[in-house]
């Protein structure tokens, strides 16, 4: 790649709206913490750990996924892990996140939802007063029943009071296939009668016929990947008229093998057809890069030009969950920085 664009992708304001908080959770941090809590982890070293990361589809991710998620236990642990986040994504000029987080990963383990949540927020705060807006998601686990999920939802409904600022939405994630969208039609019908933001994964494993679910039955206001949408042209057409954005993770796409190698990968197919497609990290202690290392990758690999970057970056402002004066001002000045 082009080192000057290499460089003004590195310092452009972006927006990264696709993380799982839980998954930027890096091996030295898993051991700190395993070592403070007492918790005995099935690798004997941070290398071993690492050596695990050699993922052939996305259950053999969510295994070490959730045991790494097992050294979570204290609202400091959950302090601890979203600042780390949140040093790198300054790193990385993100200006803005919306950041996911998975319930009942911790309360099947007898963690408090109001822990989890605590103690995010507290390391969210302190970004924001240096220069990172957040927002946060609560994310069922779609393995799970709808039960489970209406379960958490509930006891979740005083959070979504307490930090009405920052808890705004509802997300789906874990396992795709086999667990259509349609699962959970229920539940999101709750949140989006409180009023809340939804997204949902779809078409990353999944077919698009989960991304029309998703769209048709969940009334999602975003799709997280969707990058098997491009298999219907009919698809394709729908979400770029209505700008439904599409989150995309290409360093995690590659990972899980969704496409065996990054040329490969359906992004520019996507923006070419005019669907709002924008770069995120999702999981970036296991994937192999944050958001601007994801950046790097598809930039190289699609031959992307500078405006087909200024595009994606523009598109990850225009898609986040703030107000119209937010989002004008957060484009405003995207495009004072990348017009020097």
């Amino acid at each position: 790649m082009n080192p000057t664009l290499a460089d003004k992708i590195a310092r452009a304001p972006k927006a990264e709206l696709h993380i799982h908080i839980e998954g930027s959770l890096e091996p030295e941090l898993i051991f700190a913490l395993a070592e403070r809590n007492g918790v005995k982890l099935a690798y004997d070293s941070i290398d071993a750990l690492r050596a695990a990361y050699a993922f052939t589809d996305l259950q053999s991710f969510l295994d070490i996924y959730y045991a790494g998620a097992s050294v979570l236990l204290h609202e400091a642990d959950f302090y601890d892990m979203t600042m780390a986040y949140v040093e790198r994504a300054l790193a990385d000029h993100v200006t803005h996140a919306e950041i996911f987080f998975d319930p009942q990963t911790h309360t099947e383990r007898g963690v408090a939802i109001e822990t989890v949540v605590a103690g995010i927020e507290r390391a969210l705060a302190e970004g924001e007063k240096r220069g990172l807006t957040s927002k946060l998601i609560l994310c069922f686990l779609r393995h799970l029943s709808e039960e489970d999920a209406l379960a958490t939802y509930e006891s979740a409904l005083p959070l979504f009071d307490q930090y009405a600022h920052r808890l705004i939405g509802v997300g789906l994630d874990s396992s795709e296939r086999g667990h259509p969208p349609s699962k959970f039609e229920r539940v999101f019908a709750k949140a989006r009668a409180r009023g809340l933001k939804l997204v949902a994964h779809a078409g990353e494993e999944g077919p698009p016929a989960y991304v029309y679910e998703a769209l048709d039955v969940l009334k999602v206001d975003r799709v997280d990947h969707g990058v098997r949408s491009i298999e219907d042209a009919a698809l394709v057409a729908r979400l770029a008229d209505a700008r439904i954005a599409l989150t995309v993770c290409p360093l995690s796409n590659i990972k899980l093998r969704v496409f065996d190698d990054m040329t490969r990968h359906t992004l520019k197919d996507l923006l070419d057809q005019g669907v709002a497609v924008m770069i995120n990290s999702d999981d970036p202690a296991y994937f192999g890069g944050y958001v601007n290392a994801n950046y790097f990758a598809i930039v190289d690999a699609l031959k992307l030009s500078d405006k087909e970057v200024y595009t994606l970056l523009k598109n990850s402002l225009e898609a986040s969950f703030v107000t119209d004066d937010e989002r004008a001002e957060m484009v405003a000045r995207l495009d004072a920085y990348w017009k020097q």
